[in-house]
């Protein structure tokens, strides 16, 4: 059975050979670098998020990356869980309900994240290929049904955690939280297991294909083109914006590639050895949350016009706390920073 894919580390059981101080230490270690991820990873995002749907005009690629971050700070905000999980010997305290909800948001915000890299480079590709028709056709409406699409897509291919997704008792009454893919109290009849088996291959497969593998190749195939065609007209390497979304793609398939190796380890009939799944496990956890955390933190450095943006902003609010009279800097502000912020949004974009 799949011992969860949201499961932080790999589970020490009665046999294991660590002492109990060396788990404390380990887990207390885990439980901070989560914390730490915690604490960055909200004021990242929600800074980026304030500045892209508050500061910045609403375009096509602001509405893209505004949706971006949502899902990074969704999977942010989840991690305080899976921390005091850690914290407690891997006893799950949250019940039933809470298992199948935790683990359902972050299939959502994974899918989400990655449908959006895909519709990202697809709307390079077709700048690039077809300005014409882009220039008519690329609109902000069409790109929130596209986005409200996507939310609802990633949504039913999350919905397997809704059925799977359960709580079990194990040794001495500790609670876990792992999927149980032939949906019965028999955990150890050989037909439900290999049932189990058979639905839990259907659901890696789908899992890989549409969140990993075909995205891959749709996004490497759009950059490709880009990148010939703008060697075909000869055009400077050199936009901001589109640094940006190769930062992104690539922080995202580097934070999830050991996800999608972990889960493939435990299509194994026979289990691999611990050490292998542990480490890969500790790995792919990680990375996705450095990968949530720590992308708006890679945007500003290859960003230079969103940093403007910021800058400017942040320095009107702290201005803004601070004066008495608000009406008395408006001229100043709607004059020199006003501006600032009007002339940076438009090279943003």
């Amino acid at each position: 059975m799949d011992q969860g894919n949201t499961t932080l580390l790999p589970t020490t059981g009665a046999n294991s050979s660590q002492t109990p101080a060396a788990v404390s230490t380990t887990h207390l270690a885990t439980a901070v670098l989560l914390f730490t991820t915690f604490l960055v990873g909200v004021v990242g995002n929600g800074l980026y998020l304030w500045v892209l749907g508050l500061k910045m005009r609403r375009t096509v690629t602001t509405l893209w990356f505004l949706h971006l971050v949502s899902c990074y700070l969704l999977f942010t905000l989840l991690i305080p869980f899976f921390a005091i999980y850690v914290l407690l010997d891997f006893h799950w305290v949250y019940g039933m309900a809470m298992c199948k909800f935790l683990n359902t948001c972050i299939s959502v915000a994974m899918f989400t994240s990655v449908f959006l890299l895909t519709l990202i480079s697809l709307d390079r590709y077709i700048l690039t290929h077809r300005p014409i028709w882009s220039r008519n056709h690329r609109i902000v409406p069409r790109a929130q049904k596209l986005v409200v699409g996507v939310w609802l897509a990633s949504f039913g291919l999350s919905t397997p955690y809704l059925a799977f997704r359960e709580t079990r008792v194990v040794d001495r009454g500790r609670i876990i939280c792992i999927n149980n893919y032939a949906l019965s109290s028999v955990w150890n009849g050989a037909e439900l297991q290999d049932l189990g088996r058979r639905v839990h291959l259907a659901v890696f497969t789908v899992r890989f294909l549409l969140g990993f593998l075909l995205p891959f190749c749709t996004i490497a195939g759009c950059y490709g083109q880009v990148v010939l065609k703008m060697k075909e007209k000869k055009l400077v390497w050199a936009g901001k914006p589109f640094k940006v979304m190769v930062a992104a793609v690539v922080s995202f398939f580097l934070g999830w590639l050991p996800y999608h190796l972990y889960q493939s380890l435990n299509l194994y009939k026979k289990e691999p050895p611990e050490s292998v799944t542990g480490a890969l496990l500790v790995i792919y956890t990680f990375s996705s949350c450095f990968n949530a955390c720590f992308t708006p933190i890679l945007y500003l450095f290859v960003g230079e016009k969103f940093w403007q943006v910021f800058r400017t902003s942040l320095l009107t609010l702290v201005k803004a706390a601070f004066v008495d009279d608000l009406s008395s800097s408006a001229p100043e502000y709607s004059g020199r920073h006003g501006s600032e912020v009007e002339n940076t949004k438009q090279e943003m974009i």
